[in-house]
C-alpha cells in the first residue's frame, strides 16, 4: 500500500472500509436501533442498508472480515 493514497484507488483498502462500515452499522443497530432506523432514506440511508446487509449476511461478512484480517497480517 502506498502511503498517502486514497482508499478509493486501492481495492484492498476500499474493501476494508466497506467491511468496517457494515460491521459498525450492524453493531450500532444492535445497541441503539432507533439511531439507525430513523434514517432510511437519503445519504444516511446507506448506513441503514449497511446494517441490514450485516444482519442478513452475517456469516459471509464475518468470513470476509477474517479473510481480510489474515491477508493484512500476512501481506
Amino acid at each position: 500500500m502506498v502511503p498517502g493514497s486514497s482508499a478509493l484507488f486501492n481495492f484492498q483498502s476500499l474493501l476494508l472500509v466497506v467491511l468496517l462500515t457494515i460491521c459498525t452499522c450492524t453493531f450500532l443497530r444492535a445497541q441503539a436501533p432507533a439511531l439507525v432506523d430513523r434514517n432510511k432514506t437519503g445519504f444516511m440511508g446507506l448506513f441503514w442498508k449497511a446494517a441490514r446487509i450485516g444482519e442478513r449476511l452475517s456469516p459471509y461478512v464475518s468470513l470476509a472480515c477474517f479473510v481480510m484480517a489474515f491477508q493484512i497480517l500476512m501481506y
